[in-house]
């Protein structure tokens, strides 16, 4: 297995497993608790939508950051700054100041984070492996996510929002530990084009924000709507979708990178489509939305590995990885920041969960068409 011989890529794989494992004991939990703390699902879904606005606005400021201290220190402050924001959700009742706290301190760990390690990721890993390294990444996370929602939901119903969310916080503060000795990666004073080079990226990541505004965000609280506001059940079922999701991630990688990058979009798409459809028709039927979800995490372990590959190439390729990535995830806050706007207006005026998944739709039929695009390009070069 050549792509384990990078070690800097497997320093930051383990480095996001340890983040995954915080994020699906605690993230995943932070729409259903808020629903539980008195914010109806309207003021969820735009409390959402502001806090990726926070996001938007924030990030050209990550830009002087890593001229001055590097992606890797960037990463580390960002990880640092999530940690920070979930023990504040403990505070949260209603519509109310810590709720808004909240999502400023979300925001700017969330921009400070993901913002440069996209970059990282795409500046430190190989062309030629990289649907492999983003599949054993995929995989890793999803083992021990099948463990994690277990314990967050276990955690929320006995000990209470405080030492859980603490907990969450110390375990993401961890993730800092493997990037201890991993290389750094400077950014360039001036690169010339870089931002025109992202145009692709920005469109794929609108694409997908959108979808994922159904498909990752509005879905879970369906979900935890659908099994009765129960917080283990909700953890039960997210464990058993990522069961399913550890088992595909490695083998997509390898088919990517080994010239079935168009197979795999069409395939994954076509899934996640049929899931979309699923998860509409299963809101408020416990069993069917348990097995919905579940299929949700095949496809999506589908979907990552066939986004991510072109666009960390895209980055890699450009004249600047993090100026790429201001860009790309700028236009993913845009997709998923708009749909969850919408979505919180259809569910106030009435429309239920149900129809607002299928926001997921519009945003599935792009990507499939951006991707198909690149892959097309990418085999008539080969």
């Amino acid at each position: 297995m050549s792509f384990f011989r990078n070690r800097a890529v497997n320093r930051l794989n383990l480095h996001y497993g340890v983040q995954a494992f915080a994020e699906n004991a605690g993230g995943v939990f932070v729409f259903v608790y808020l629903l539980r703390a008195g914010v109806s699902v309207p003021a969820t879904l735009a409390a959402f939508s502001v806090l990726l606005a926070g996001r938007f606005a924030m990030r050209p400021g990550v830009l002087p950051l890593a001229k001055r201290w590097g992606l890797k220190r960037v990463v580390v402050f960002g990880t640092i700054a999530v940690a920070v924001s979930y023990p504040m959700l403990a505070a949260v009742h209603g519509v109310a100041p810590p709720l808004a706290a909240y999502c400023v301190i979300a925001a700017l760990g969330g921009v400070l984070y993901w913002t440069s390690f996209h970059a990282y990721f795409a500046a430190t890993g190989d062309a030629e492996h990289r649907g492999q390294q983003v599949g054993a990444r995929e995989a890793l996370a999803s083992v021990l996510s099948v463990v994690a929602p277990l314990c967050g939901g276990f955690s929320l119903a006995t000990a209470g929002p405080g030492w859980t969310f603490a907990a969450v916080g110390l375990i993401q503060t961890l993730g800092v530990l493997p990037l201890i000795g991993a290389p750094d990666v400077t950014v360039a004073a001036v690169a010339p084009r870089a931002f025109r080079a992202a145009r692709l990226g920005l469109l794929l990541f609108v694409a997908d924000g959108c979808f994922a505004a159904g498909y990752h965000y509005i879905w879970p609280i369906a979900l935890f709507v659908s099994v009765n506001q129960n917080f283990s059940a909700y953890g039960g079922a997210l464990a058993l979708a990522a069961l399913v999701g550890a088992i595909c991630s490695l083998l997509l990688g390898r088919r990517i990178d080994t010239g079935y990058g168009l197979q795999a979009v069409f395939i994954a798409y076509a899934m996640a489509t049929g899931v979309v459809m699923l998860r509409a028709a299963s809101f408020g039927l416990p069993w069917l939305a348990v097995g919905a979800n579940a299929a949700g995490a095949l496809a999506t372990a589908l979907l990552i590995p066939a986004l991510m590959t072109p666009l960390y190439n895209l980055a890699r390729a450009s004249p600047c990885p993090l100026r790429f990535s201001i860009v790309s995830e700028g236009g993913w806050d845009i997709g998923c920041g708009g749909a969850c706007l919408l979505a919180a207006a259809l569910t106030a005026a009435g429309l239920s969960l149900a129809e607002a998944v299928l926001l997921s739709l519009p945003g599935a039929a792009a990507a499939v068409a951006l991707l198909s695009r690149y892959y097309d390009a990418a085999k008539a070069t080969a």
